[in-house]
């Protein structure tokens, strides 16, 4: 009885810790499933004393002054359907999040309400509770944009530019064939930092915008499933050395209704960037970048006649030039120009001539962005500690001293108030699921508004986590990771891995937030028994040029040599075994997956790939060429990073997944890497989603997730 007692009790205990463990749901699903983090939204300065936001249940617009008294309860989610209801007379159904809001004035706020059959600009007035302005437009429309006056708002109906003016009036700027598009975003594939594709004028006479013309880019076959017959819906898509779309701006002015085009010169397919009007808008600057993507000219150029003005400056490189960031005007005689011309991407101050009249890089800070610019100082967001945290930085214009506002290790995001005597602080690190407070900017004063509860906690049992700095392959640059242990860790045992891994540009993986920036499949794996590492390798992102541009001209071979090192510091210790160790990536991490299964076969018994990169010759010119060049000006360094050429040296099992609408890695990777293996006699699986692009987004993700757990668990474990 005694025995049956004991092995009774400890299948309970057993029972009780699976029970704790997240499901796979609840692990991909988090805030659904009663895991997320409670956070505030939408959170504005009213006045230079009062904060505004939205907090659950989500149907009231909340006041918080600096004094720290009781919130108030400013607009409620009744008081808007109604006032909007009144003025379009329709009935109105409103959520408060997402909400996009923003104050005009201590009394009036603005945002966008799609009705039923259109689209409003509404402004609604607190104090009587009324809308006070309207101005209708397309429903279908994309990319709005409202004049500094709000009378009239710019916007994308399609492919074309059309205004809506508060009189009721439209007149459609553009009317161009399928594939010319104008004013979209999707200019140059979004690459330099573009965001947009419309800018007016300060004085809201003008409107400048991109125009993509892209009937000459080859059309790329994807294809639909869910039609009785399979249709075939074309992409344009630019491959790497292949014909490219050719952009120009153009200028339309409101009163005299004529469109005047910027006579830029040069390669029709150069690249365009960082469109910025000039304080008095009489003039436009522009960022030329050639194709080589080595060589910016930042350009000005009359608004009215679209004539070159003047060229200010270059900036040539060895490797790659990448602006990412429009300028930002101090004055009407100077701005400040992003760069990473000096090492790392900071701030330079010229005047108006062309001349650098200062510099602002600080340490190893990487500028992020600005919160706010006057011709004293800057307010702006940078790294720190070693690209693991994002901080608030203040620097004088004269003197050129930088000093970090912000003091707490931690990733930050901040909202300044108008007069910069305040700002709103939310911020989160490896201990602290999120912080959020208003500040004195003289550091005597803090409102805590909140301090949110550890979201796990008492739910399920969290892998223990550790953060890592590992020695690059160079011997000299030092590397940061992260690990988690399995739940239950003990010493003595020997554990699979999973090292998760991207280690291409513009990505971070491993950071300063709650968890060190694993996520809940991480924690889902750790609780499975799995050691999961993660190593951000030089080539990534936030530590600067020469740490990022050792990639160039030979993608994923240094990337490789650093997830070794990491490799090898697994296998330093005694609770990892050697013997199981997989990978899994997506994206340019589907590449990196593919690469080290192939490379190094001995290491990697198990790998999943999901949406690789398998040739750079197959991906779009702006990032590919950027990196790489074009196959024919680097037809070695292609030949050498393809991972068709290694197929041969497969030797565990390798799971590539793709999805069938991805029109940022195309199919054809995944497809010629199968045929390859068939022709090479090695086994793969594969996995197709039929409806989904680059990514598997949703529910269906639950279905992604519990395959890739399913896959490791199966052939590591």
């Amino acid at each position: 009885m005694k025995k049956i007692s004991l092995f009774a009790f400890m299948l309970a205990g057993f029972l009780s810790q699976a029970q704790n463990n997240l499901t796979i749901e609840e692990a991909t699903l988090a805030a659904q499933k009663g895991f997320g983090i409670k956070s505030f939204y939408s959170a504005q300065w009213r006045t230079n004393n009062e904060l505004t936001y939205i907090d659950a249940p989500y149907n009231a617009l909340i006041a918080k002054d600096t004094n720290g008294t009781a919130d108030e309860t400013l607009v409620t989610t009744a008081d808007l359907e109604a006032a909007i209801a009144t003025a379009i007379n329709e009935k109105v159904s409103l959520r408060m999040i997402p909400f996009d809001y923003h104050w005009e004035n201590e009394k009036e706020l603005s945002f966008t309400y799609q009705g039923e059959s259109d689209k409003y600009y509404v402004i609604y007035n607190i104090e009587t509770k009324k809308v006070s302005k309207t101005i209708k437009f397309s429903a279908t429309s994309t990319e709005e944009i409202i004049a500094p006056a709000k009378n009239y708002i710019v916007y994308l109906n399609k492919n074309n530019v059309e205004i809506a003016f508060e009189n009721g009036n439209v007149v459609k700027v553009t009317n161009d064939p399928e594939h010319v598009v104008n004013g979209s975003s999707n200019t140059h594939r979004n690459e330099f930092g573009i965001d947009r594709g419309l800018w007016i004028s300060p004085d809201g006479k003008k409107i400048l915008f991109y125009k993509k013309d892209e009937r000459m880019v080859a059309d790329y076959p994807l294809i639909d499933f869910g039609t009785r017959i399979a249709v075939e819906k074309p992409i344009k898509y630019p491959m790497a050395g292949m014909k490219s779309e050719e952009v120009s701006l153009h200028i339309y002015d409101i009163d005299s209704k004529t469109t005047t085009q910027l006579n830029i010169e040069g390669d029709k397919e150069q690249f365009l960037t960082m469109p910025t009007w000039s304080p008095d808008s009489e003039t436009v600057y522009v960022g030329v970048l050639n194709r080589g993507q080595d060589h910016l000219k930042l350009q000005r150029y009359f608004a009215t006649s679209g004539k070159l003005d003047k060229q200010l400056f270059e900036e040539k490189s060895k490797t790659y030039v990448e602006p990412n960031t429009p300028l930002k005007f101090l004055n009407d005689k100077e701005f400040i120009y992003i760069s990473e011309k000096d090492g790392y991407r900071h701030m330079y101050r010229y005047n108006t001539n062309g001349k650098q009249m200062n510099s602002y890089v600080y340490n190893d800070v990487v500028f992020k962005d600005f919160v706010d610019v006057s011709s004293k100082e800057i307010y702006y967001m940078g790294t720190a500690n070693k690209g693991m945290d994002k901080l608030l930085y203040k620097v004088d214009l004269k003197s050129g001293k930088t000093q970090p506002v912000t003091k707490t290790s931690a990733t930050y995001t901040v909202e300044m108030n108008k007069d910069k005597t305040w700002y709103y602080s939310q911020y989160t690190n490896l201990t602290t699921p999120n912080n959020i407070s208003l500040n004195a900017v003289n550091g005597k004063s803090t409102v805590e508004l909140l301090n949110a509860p550890n979201p796990y906690e008492g739910k399920t049992v969290l892998p223990k986590i550790e953060m890592v700095t590992i020695k690059a392959a160079d011997g000299k640059t030092n590397l940061n990771g992260r690990l988690l242990y399995p739940t239950n860790f003990d010493e003595n045992k020997k554990y699979p891995v999973m090292v998760y891994v991207y280690g291409g540009p513009h990505a971070q993986l491993v950071t300063n937030r709650f968890g060190g920036g694993a996520g809940g499949f991480d924690y889902y794996m750790a609780q499975q028994g799995f050691v999961v590492f993660t190593l951000d390798n030089r080539g990534s992102e936030n530590r600067g040029r020469d740490f990022e541009h050792i990639i160039h001209r030979q993608l994923g071979q240094n990337e490789m040599a650093d997830q070794m090192e990491g490799v090898a510091f697994l296998k330093s210790k005694k609770f990892v075994d050697a013997d199981r160790i997989g990978v899994y990536g997506w994206s340019f991490g589907g590449f990196m997956t593919t690469s080290l299964m192939l490379n190094y076969p001995e290491t990697f018994k198990v790998g999943v790939a999901g949406g690789p990169v398998i040739d750079w010759k197959w991906y779009e010119v702006m990032y590919g060429e950027r990196y790489m060049d074009t196959p024919e000006e680097n037809p070695e360094g292609y030949e050498k990073v393809s991972t068709l050429n290694k197929v041969q040296n497969l030797k565990g099992r390798l799971l590539m997944i793709h999805g069938a609408q991805d029109p940022v890695v195309v199919q054809q990777h995944s497809m010629e890497f199968i045929e390859t293996c068939i022709k090479a006699g090695k086994q793969v699986d594969y996995f197709l989603y039929p409806t989904h692009e680059h990514n598997v987004l949703g529910k269906d993700r639950v279905h992604l997730n519990a395959k890739i757990a399913d896959y490791f668990m199966t052939h590591l474990k």
